[in-house]
């Protein structure tokens, strides 16, 4: 044996444990911990360099989270055959990761340093997303890199009124507080989740019952870390500072900074331009032969001065770059139908941020298959969130969508998730897409406001319309200030940044950050209890455009028609290889599905053409029929023989009708008598017991002739 086993063992509840070890896995990386609860077992390491590269003046932190299918004895999907680019899922535990992590580095710490958290073997009743970051906390804890933890984070759940701390999968659907919350022992440091339309004071609740249980798993890390001899942390010089200067720059710039920033510009583009003139006026002072070596430490030492003024006028002087009090919202228009083929669409604008939302309906055939890990299954609700760089004056490279666009995108997603009705009222796949135009402060709650409407103007039937508004904090020992509807500055500058989503009842999504330690929950709750009234007032200005859903849905959405067969009818349905029902898509251009619900098979057609529907419908309801003698019917001659013809009375049913059955007369053969195509009528006068085969009759129908 060669490792060092500690371990530290806590219980979170109900009798369950947790359990941190280190010293016997990946012992090369600086710090390296497998954190277990049940079966789940999650491996995190951490490794960062000893120098910083040349040049860096900001933290290089990766974090990736990644579920690996051997954990569930599972093969990957796909042509490969192995773990590829992580999915959404993972990118956004990554995301919760990082966000609690990273402003727990020191300041002038730039050497790179990434984190991985890997599912080496899961429990099919425990998510390990709420002890991924509680990995890799610890993983930093018995390292000696410098980090201002422990942190840790957890998933609360309120479930039949009650608040549970990581509940098992099985009890997380009845869930109306889903909430992850991250903290220090001191802290609050990130919440993120949703909730079925409850109170700021029920949420603020559920984050208090969730920092009392992230205590005791803090307290378990720094037992581990002394076990482990308590690693002395790395000494380290990654900045080199000009101190005369940073004063010199503090001195000249200050008031003019102030005044600028006073002058309440509401264009963020001449704002940017009034400041960076303020700083090339200085540069200019510089002599010419010191002023390129002296530029980064100038840039630098006016961003703080900056900061520090525009914070100093937001506290002092009450008002805000564009001049609106704290609790005031910017300018809001929105109009819908915008588009005139989508099938729902909405223009949201608040000040400089706009979004262009698309809502598309679809049918079982446009779900969107999952095939992780530990999520499998398929999603009928998709949003997606684009930011392209002009919306925000830039011109930069599209690399595809990043994990900024996919948190962004999840945090709408879950907001409009929430009212969405159930599938007896939707039948709908439902695709929403945000394209950002403008931005210039929380494009993702405009995502939630535009896709509202979007919804409603498509005619979904939502229980109530959403809105989404982005919080920020300054504060300054006692004094603070919260502030309504951010813009981007000030999300950069503050030290909060809550995004808070709900309906007239109550909250139903919220993504929080803090950037300051010791934040009182009675202000978090003068937060929320502010953000509701710019929430109802976003909502007053929505409904001005459009109040409730649309009656009907558009000419040109697809309908969606639901029918019920017996089990044993499926295979006929869908014919050898799918022969039949493919034929049925090619002849009336509808979308058809099939899936089996215990006895029965549930069939979905799609299609905005109600003949086409009609069409499908009655082809399904002749296979399924069973042929009942004595009964007539209008059938199709399928092929002659010398003895008569078969005729097909119903989709896939055929019956033979006779020579001596086809008239009164006396036939020697069928030619010239009846050709393939022919319609006719005729009547099923016997069933087969043994073979089930048909007879039929045509000369039944007709009168007999009189004897001569």
């Amino acid at each position: 044996m060669n490792y060092n086993l500690k371990s530290k063992t806590f219980d979170i509840g109900d009798g369950r444990t947790v359990t941190i070890e280190t010293g016997k896995l990946a012992k090369q990386a600086d710090g390296s911990v497998v954190v277990r609860m049940g079966d789940c077992m999650l491996l995190a390491t951490v490794v960062s360099n000893k120098e910083a590269k040349e040049g860096m003046d900001y933290l290089p932190l990766s974090v990736d989270y990644q579920e690996k299918y051997a954990a569930v004895g599972r093969f990957p999907g796909g042509f490969f055959k192995r773990e590829a680019r992580l999915s959404d899922y993972e990118i956004l535990i990554s995301r919760l990761i990082d966000r609690a992590l990273r402003p727990l580095f020191p300041d002038d710490y730039h050497a790179e340093i990434q984190v991985l958290v890997t599912l080496i073997s899961a429990d099919k009743n425990i998510y390990p997303d709420a002890l991924a970051a509680l990995a890799a906390s610890a993983a930093i804890a018995v390292s000696d890199i410098p980090f201002a933890g422990p942190i840790s984070e957890v998933r609360v759940g309120r479930i039949d009124g009650k608040l549970i701390i990581n509940p098992i999968i099985s009890d997380i659907e009845r869930a109306d507080i889903n909430l992850i919350v991250a903290a220090t022992m001191d802290n609050i440091m990130m919440v993120e989740g949703e909730m079925s339309e409850v109170s700021e004071k029920e949420m603020l609740e559920a984050i208090q019952f969730a920092h009392e249980a992230i205590k005791i798993q803090c307290k378990a890390q720094l037992e581990l870390a002394e076990l482990c001899g308590n690693k002395p942390k790395r000494e380290y010089s990654h900045e080199t500072n000009d101190l005369e200067l940073k004063a010199l720059v503090k001195k000249e710039t200050y008031d003019k900074v102030y005044a600028v920033a006073m002058q309440c510009n509401n264009d963020k583009h001449l704002r940017h331009e009034a400041f960076q003139a303020v700083r090339d006026a200085f540069i200019e002072t510089i002599p010419e032969e010191e002023r390129d070596a002296k530029k980064p430490f100038i840039k630098k030492y006016y961003h703080d001065v900056e900061k520090e003024a525009i914070r100093r006028m937001i506290l002092d002087e009450g008002v805000r770059l564009d001049g609106r009090k704290g609790n005031e919202i910017r300018d809001i228009w929105s109009e819908v139908s915008y588009l005139p083929s989508a099938h729902g669409s909405a223009v949201f604008t608040r000040g400089e941020t706009q979004s262009l939302t698309t809502v598309t309906l679809g049918s079982k055939l446009d779900e969107q298959m999952i095939d992780g890990a530990m999520i499998e299954g398929y999603n009928k609700f998709l949003l997606h969130y684009n930011f392209p760089p002009f919306s925000t004056g830039e011109a930069k490279m599209m690399r595809g969508v990043g994990r900024r666009e996919v948190g962004h995108g999840n945090l709408a997603m879950r907001s409009l998730k929430k009212v969405l009705p159930g599938s007896d009222i939707n039948p709908y796949t439902v695709r929403v897409v945000s394209d950002i135009l403008e931005s210039n402060g929380s494009s993702s709650m405009a995502t939630v406001c535009a896709g509202s409407l979007a919804l409603m103007d498509a005619g979904i039937k939502i229980t109530n319309p959403v809105s989404g508004i982005a919080m920020g904090l300054i504060t300054d020992g006692e004094k603070f200030a919260v502030l309504s509807d951010i813009l981007g500055d000030e999300d950069h500058l503050g030290d909060m940044d809550f995004k808070v989503t709900g309906t007239v009842k109550g909250i139903v999504a919220c993504q929080m950050d803090l950037k300051v330690e010791g934040l009182p929950y009675e202000i978090m709750l003068q937060a929320l209890e502010q953000a509701r009234a710019g929430r109802l007032h976003i909502l007053s200005e929505m409904n001005k455009t459009l109040a409730a859903p649309r009656e009907d849905y558009k000419p040109f959405a697809p309908r969606i028609i639901k029918m019920s067969i017996p089990r044993e009818f499926i295979g006929a349905v869908i014919g050898p290889g799918g022969k039949v029902i493919q034929e049925m898509q090619r002849e009336t251009g509808a979308s058809i599905s099939i899936t089996e619900e215990g006895e029965f098979g549930i069939i979905e057609i799609a299609s905005a053409d109600k003949d086409s529907i009609d069409k499908v419908l009655a082809k399904i309801r002749g296979i399924v029929s069973i042929p009942e003698v004595g009964t007539v019917y209008d059938g199709t001659v399928k092929s002659i023989m010398p003895f008569g013809a078969f005729v097909e009375i119903l989709p896939g049913k055929d019956g033979l009708l006779h020579i001596s059955e086809i008239d009164w007369n006396r036939h020697e053969t069928m030619d010239g008598l009846m050709k393939a195509g022919d319609k006719i009528q005729v009547k099923l006068i016997e069933v087969d017991k043994k073979t089930n085969k048909l007879k039929l009759s045509r000369k039944v129908l007709l009168p007999k002739p009189e004897k001569v």
